[in-house]
């Protein structure tokens, strides 16, 4: 019967609202909630005894929900490095801290879009709601090497030891200097000239290169020719020797020309270094390329040590850690040098929107939203890491306060298609009378 349809359509309109309404009530209560993704009811019309043309049964409405995950909400700016969000496509692995095995291996994924991490009382970069930031740790040398991109394998539980000391190395040395071009004439005294530098072994003891410059005096004329000679204090013995040639012409006089290895690492020219073998391993020199007015130079002034730099400290301590927008978390060090600890990879699914809510603004991949990849941050569909933020609520007050007030309208009319249904009814009724 016609009638009955149109209360059971009006009963249907009232259960849609009804459903609207709680998502509505929802989003409006998230609205200060960061990460927060819109919930969104939509209505379809219901169709019944449509071959049938002589008479029309109102069929009704149903609802399906759908949370807006791809939906992404403003980006503000905190005071804390370890407050992370996505700016664009992706999201953060984490995992929960009931999920860590005894061996602290993750054993599930969830993804959020922010999150505020803090070191707990384990060292683990925990949110309060317990979601345990994942990332690749990185090598002694910063290297994170191949990773499997679309399984949890490889992902650990970012873990801090802020207590932690660790050596800071010397790989590298530059040394350039001026050496006076009268010392390779003929009969000049032959006098040599020193330059010594300290470094910092692997052990963050203090130890010296003595780099000592010896000129080649000819018997007539000028030899343009310097030997040098490296000795390490560490094993005290020369570790490298070397014959420097300079320039003479008139474009390129007192550059240096060539380099001889007598024993020692070879002497790269197209880098302008060489690898010397110190008691705790390599470092790396460089003193110029051929025909550079940066490197070595031999001209008529005084022997003058030029720019000499180096890298490495003496043991130091991790008072703080930053993030990269390219998802690299450092180390901070009390001695001035950064180290990298992890990389946070940015994980991206086929459809977001088909992740299953768990709660905390959190979500798991689910057969709807297809399997993840895990991207370097600002790569393929990804975003970069934005560290010092937050993502805001993607709630729009001013809109769900509009589609509350429609929602409200849409209810007290079905209510009145029930009203009005039901006097109608009445009217059959008291024909029997």
């Amino acid at each position: 019967m016609t009638i009955s349809s149109s209360l059971n359509a009006g009963v249907a309109g009232l259960n849609a609202n009804a459903a609207r309404l709680a998502t509505i009530s929802d989003n409006i209560a998230n609205s200060a909630t960061y990460g927060y993704k819109r919930n969104t009811v939509d209505f379809h019309a219901m169709v019944v005894d449509s071959a049938n043309a002589g008479k029309y049964s109102a069929g009704g409405v149903r609802t399906t929900a759908l949370r807006l995950i791809d939906d992404r909400g403003p980006l503000v700016r905190t005071d804390s490095a370890t407050d992370l969000s996505v700016d664009g496509r992706g999201f953060l692995p984490v995992t929960s801290l009931a999920s860590l095995a005894g061996d602290g291996s993750p054993t599930q994924m969830q993804l959020v879009t922010t999150g505020s991490f803090k070191a707990n009382a384990d060292g683990y970069l925990t949110t309060p709601a317990g979601q345990v930031l994942m990332g690749w740790p990185a090598a002694a040398d910063g290297s994170i090497g191949t990773q499997t991109r679309e399984a949890l394998t490889g992902l650990e539980p970012i873990r801090l030891n802020m207590n932690q000391f660790t050596a800071n190395p010397t790989t590298a040395i530059g040394l350039s200097v001026n050496l006076p071009a009268t010392s390779t004439l003929a009969g000049a005294d032959g006098a040599g000239q020193e330059v010594a530098m300290q470094y910092f072994d692997n052990l963050g003891l203090s130890q010296t290169l003595t780099f000592s410059f010896t000129p080649s005096v000819p018997a007539s004329g000028a030899s343009n020719s310097w030997t040098l000679s490296v000795h390490d204090s560490a094993s005290d013995t020369m570790i490298g020797e070397y014959t420097m040639t300079f320039e003479d012409s008139q474009t390129g006089g007192g550059l240096l020309q060539s380099v001889t290895t007598t024993s020692g690492g070879a002497y790269d020219p197209t880098t302008g270094t060489m690898e010397l073998t110190v008691a705790s391993g390599p470092i790396a020199l460089t003193i110029g390329k051929p025909g550079q007015l940066d490197g070595m130079t031999q001209l008529s002034s005084a022997f003058s040590p030029g720019t000499q730099t180096k890298n490495g400290t003496p043991v130091a301590s991790m008072i703080s850690v930053e993030f990269d927008a390219d998802g690299n978390l450092y180390g901070v060090y009390d001695q001035g040098f950064t180290r990298k600890l992890y990389q946070v990879p940015v994980a991206d699914v086929r459809n977001p929107n088909g992740l299953t809510a768990v709660g905390n603004q959190a979500y798991e991949v689910s057969l709807a939203s297809g399997g993840f990849y895990l991207w370097d941050a600002g790569d393929g569909p990804t975003g970069a890491m934005s560290p010092y933020s937050r993502e805001e609520s993607a709630t729009d007050v001013a809109t769900e306060l509009t589609q509350l007030i429609q929602t409200q309208r849409a209810y007290s009319s079905n209510a009145k298609i029930i009203q009005t249904v039901d006097e109608m009814l009445q009217e059959t009724t008291n024909l029997k009378r």
